[in-house]
């Protein structure tokens, strides 16, 4: 699904440079600009993909899902650059039509340009983030929404090309506050991917919501008096769990261990495929109450 998008945002810079220059539009090379750095991305996910499902080793044993986690950044750190590029360009434009120097209309052939973008980017981002779900790669979607806001920058480039196609004159300044207004939203998807990545590095735990599906689970079994010190953390597409279960403390240790088997196969189709789950037995003590308040953290 990355070679696609990586086969067609080649063709998407190579023309929306071509129009952009020959159309006389900014707008259109910042959106150039933007489906350049869609490529730089596209790169660095199929990096990220090829060593992120190698096996755990040695070195690496909780394999090597961190991978994920930097390319990841990387592509949120892409758009931060990408979007503060594109604003202080509008902006320098728009200030310099405020002192007289009106910008050159555009051509109608960036506003081609752009209407084919939207079309191709949103077919991306719909494919790329079908895919990035199904596999449970948070790069892979973040990819996805590369191209979202690719597609949202040439909305704003399309309407702003039209406006300054139909108005002439000062209208053609609309091709530059498009562009300023297209960077926000830019801005604010980079800003988000980036910081979870962060919260992933940092080893923060999963969300409450999961954590309650976690006991939950692990309750519904019978001989299962308790689960707590739970430990989560997010280690690229997948998720590392450890716990205590309290158990009877007449169960051979063959019970317990099928038991803590059978929990940790659950919590496998709950929480993904490749999670990493690790549970400690404690047996129960009669003096000791009623189940206890969980304990949560990060590994």
């Amino acid at each position: 699904m990355t070679l696609v998008g990586l086969g067609v945002n080649v063709l998407l810079t190579i023309g929306k440079y071509a129009a952009g220059v020959l159309g006389h539009s900014g707008a259109m090379v910042a959106d150039a600009t933007h489906s350049l750095s869609d490529l730089l991305t596209d790169f660095a996910v199929l990096l990220g993909l090829r060593y992120t499902h190698k096996p755990a080793d040695e070195d690496h044993a909780y394999g090597h899902g961190r991978v994920e986690t930097v390319v990841t950044a990387f592509c949120g750190l892409i758009l931060l650059v990408v979007g503060l590029g594109i604003f202080f360009e509008g902006s320098v434009t728009i200030f310099h039509a405020t002192q007289g120097r009106v910008p050159p209309k555009p051509g109608s052939v960036a506003l081609g340009a752009a209407l084919v973008s939207i079309l191709s980017k949103e077919f991306l981002y719909r494919y790329t983030f079908a895919a990035g779900r199904r596999l449970n790669s948070p790069s892979l979607e973040a990819n996805a929404w590369h191209h979202r806001t690719d597609a949202m920058s040439s909305v704003g480039s399309f309407l702003g090309i039209g406006g300054s196609l139909a108005g002439g004159g000062q209208w053609a300044i609309l091709d530059s506050a498009a562009a300023v207004v297209v960077s926000v939203f830019i801005l604010r998807a980079g800003a988000g991917i980036f910081g979870n990545s962060v919260k992933e590095v940092l080893d923060t735990s999963l969300a409450p919501s999961q954590l309650d599906s976690i006991e939950k689970l692990a309750l519904e079994f019978p001989e299962i008096f308790d689960i707590h010190k739970i430990r989560t953390r997010r280690i690229g597409f997948y998720v590392a769990v450890e716990a205590h279960i309290v158990l009877d403390g007449n169960l051979t240790l063959k019970r317990a261990h099928d038991i803590a088997t059978v929990l940790e196969d659950k919590l496998e189709h709950l929480l993904g495929r490749n999670a990493l789950i690790t549970l400690h037995t404690e047996p129960h003590e009669p003096s000791g109450g009623p189940r206890h308040p969980r304990k949560y953290g990060a590994v």
